[in-house]
């Protein structure tokens, strides 16, 4: 077999015949080639000459050997960790000139394989290979440790270790190790602050494909992900997901500080910070810190009065976006949120779960200088300033101040005059509701004392 002294045309071990293949498994066998090799002169000249070559097959601790010596070149690359092939968009080195070519792709954005059921394209032959398998529902692969299987060979490799805790992959800069390769790149990011992955409709950069991926629904608008149970779609499978939950009634996430159970692991993390205390965000504009990087964002718009989030019916704008929401469904009229016990809807999953409660007797706030609990966290908060003395609602047009909002808006009435309670049986009003309900004791002559 002749061919020229390019790489490129270098064949591979599959363009050799299967009945050679087959045979030296069992054999050595001698196979007549002829080979171009240098002869170390000057000048230089390529020289014909007619070789044997036997090929061995390795079983276990035998040694390998190569019917061509390219390939023996390559194979001894895997011991000395050598990489010739150097990407000219990132610091990247590669072993193999295919492995170079692949990873370009990467850069140019190029996806040449096209699913013939969807849309979707891929970089990579052995990803759309992949992806096909979940058409077809195939799970080949069987854990021999639990009854799951899988699609991919290396799904299995993966679940495996999550019943080993095994984490062979090893970070050169601190002392994280993890149990994927890919979680192993994603960690290197932290330390390199590389970002490769760019979206090709604005500036954005992001270390990882699959935020990539999530960023560019933004600019489509795309929700590939819909509910079976409601007509909701979603751009995002983790927003999907626990959507779902709100149906199943699911709570996968178990706090260790006490029996609460919760549908997001955003909502365990956020719980169970009163238990630890940790207070990690800090306001560089006053001595205020937070529990919760959400709370901080929220708080820092109190500084500068941003309001990002525009209602699309009316004018109305609004600084956190969970209340854009739900304002909306003043418009719409939607109440997703179904008590399983009883036929209440809500508009809001806080007013869903505060009802919950009402039937659970259940009160999740605990007081740390008291034995009291609460069922609402706004009430603990309260409460705890009874213990403290602060005093954080400061009357604008006096000095006076006080620990609750609710007392400084009855406060502020004697400036306004404002009396928002009527009587019912005559024309009296009243600025405090107390004093309304004892008035309309005249009227009824109830004396319950």
């Amino acid at each position: 077999m002749e061919y020229d002294n390019e790489e490129s045309n270098i064949p591979d071990e599959s363009d050799y015949p299967q009945n050679i293949l087959r045979k030296s498994l069992y054999e050595n066998v001698e196979v007549n080639v002829k080979e171009e090799i240098e002869v170390k002169e000057e000048p230089i000249n390529i020289k014909s000459v007619e070789i044997n070559i036997t090929k061995e097959i390795a079983i276990y601790d035998e040694p390998i050997a190569f019917p061509w010596e390219s390939h023996l070149v390559k194979h001894e690359l895997t011991h000395t960790g050598e990489k010739l092939y150097q990407c000219s968009n990132c610091d990247k080195t590669f072993s193999e000139n295919w492995l170079l070519i692949k990873h370009e792709i990467v850069h140019n954005g190029e996806k040449p394989y096209q699913c013939s059921q969807f849309d979707k394209t891929f970089t990579c032959k052995s990803s759309l290979i992949k992806h096909q398998i979940t058409h077809a529902g195939e799970k080949p692969y069987q854990c021999n440790q639990c009854d799951q299987a899988f699609s991919h060979t290396s799904h299995l490799i993966c679940h495996q270790r999550t019943q080993t805790e095994e984490k062979p992959y090893q970070c050169s800069h601190c002392d994280k190790a993890f149990s994927h390769k890919y979680k192993l790149i994603q960690h290197q990011r932290t330390h390199t602050g590389e970002k490769p992955y760019q979206c090709s409709q604005c500036d954005k950069a992001f270390s990882q494909n699959s935020t990539l991926t999530k960023h560019q629904r933004t600019h489509t608008g795309e929700k590939t992900y819909q509910c079976t149970k409601c007509v909701k779609t979603f751009s995002q499978n983790s927003n999907f997901i626990s959507h779902q939950r709100t149906h199943t009634g699911e709570k996968p996430y178990k706090c260790s500080h006490c029996d609460n159970n919760f549908s997001h692991r955003n909502d365990l993390i956020n719980h169970q910070r009163p238990h630890t205390g940790e207070k990690t965000y800090q306001c560089s504009q006053c001595d205020k810190t937070f529990s919760q990087n959400s709370n901080f964002i929220s708080h820092q718009r109190t500084h500068t009065g941003e309001k990002p989030y525009q209602c699309s019916q009316c004018d109305k704008a609004f600084s956190h976006r969970h209340v854009l929401i739900n304002h909306q469904r003043t418009h719409t009229g939607e109440k997703p949120y179904q008590c399983s016990q009883c036929a209440k809807v809500f508009s809001q999953n806080s007013a869903f779960i505060k009802h919950q409660r009402t039937h659970t007797g259940e009160k999740p706030y605990q007081c740390s200088q008291c034995d009291k609990a609460f069922s609402q966290r706004h009430v603990l908060i309260n409460h705890q300033r009874t213990h403290t003395g602060e005093k954080t609602y400061q009357c604008s047009q006096c000095d006076k101040a006080f620990s609750q909002n609710a007392h400084l808006k009855r406060h502020q009435r004697i400036h306004t005059g404002e009396k928002p309670y009527h009587c019912s049986q005559c024309d009296k009003t009243f600025s405090q509701h107390s004093n309304c309900i004892s008035h309309q004791k005249t009227h009824t002559g109830e004396k319950p004392y």
